[in-house]
């Protein structure tokens, strides 16, 4: 088993018996988040987070890319703490829920896959964590591998928007949950940070090809449009 995913079960084995230290600040932390920092995590909600909704892409995200909700994000994918996804999905479910009027029935959840390279150094793909906890939350039915990534593609935050889609085209397949059954309806993509829309863009074109809707995305956060500063490590 991967050092990292192995080191997070830990983590989450202990933290059901045993108060720890909040992996943002190190304070003690009754539970995953220490209250300090759990304050801090509700001011970068979105305060409408469907704001986005009425784009083309049609996009739905939780908080904005920076202060705390960057840190979680960071010592979620890069500091072993995948037990984070967890509450940080909750977090998305319960807003996209106060929207009756975007969360329909009859959607089949798909996170943005990782290619196997990056699967394997990480030990886990944080968007398909935060799906699982996602569905947990609203009931939707998660198919993990409804796409595949067979380019280890690059950060894209660096490139230029003709670089990056480039960089995507003949990124990503029909994984292998869709190339054994297509969903009964419409599809709602899931992904930890919806910066350009490339990626997103990518995953609709290819379900599209195989007779498969996109309802929408849900994304934990998105950067300040006027935040150009790289997103350390994306991906």
């Amino acid at each position: 088993m991967n050092k990292l995913k192995w080191t997070g079960l830990v983590k989450s084995f202990f933290n059901l018996f045993l108060k720890s230290n909040c992996p943002l600040c190190q304070r003690p932390a009754a539970g995953d988040f220490c209250p300090y920092c759990s304050k801090q995590l509700q001011r970068c909600q979105l305060a409408d987070p469907g704001r986005f909704w009425d784009s083309q892409q049609r996009v739905f995200v939780w908080g904005e890319y920076g202060g705390t909700l960057k840190r979680a994000i960071a010592a979620l994918k890069y500091d072993g703490n995948p037990q984070l996804a967890k509450p940080l999905g909750g977090l998305l479910a319960e807003a996209w829920l106060s929207f009756p009027e975007l969360a329909i029935d009859n959607l089949t959840v798909v996170p943005i896959p990782l290619h196997k390279e990056k699967l394997e150094d990480r030990g886990f793909n944080q968007a398909e964590l935060l799906a699982e906890s996602f569905c947990e939350l609203t009931g939707l039915p998660l198919q993990r591998h409804g796409l595949e990534r067979v380019k280890n593609t690059q950060a894209l935050f660096s490139l230029t928007a003709k670089e990056r889609q480039a960089e995507m085209e003949n990124a990503l397949s029909l994984g292998k949950d869709f190339r054994r059954r297509r969903p009964r309806d419409r599809v709602l993509l899931v992904d930890d940070i919806y910066t350009s829309g490339i990626t997103v863009k990518s995953a609709i074109q290819i379900l599209k090809q195989s007779g498969i809707s996109v309802y929408g995305t849900v994304a934990l956060a998105t950067p300040n449009k006027g935040d150009r500063r790289p997103i350390l490590r994306s991906v």
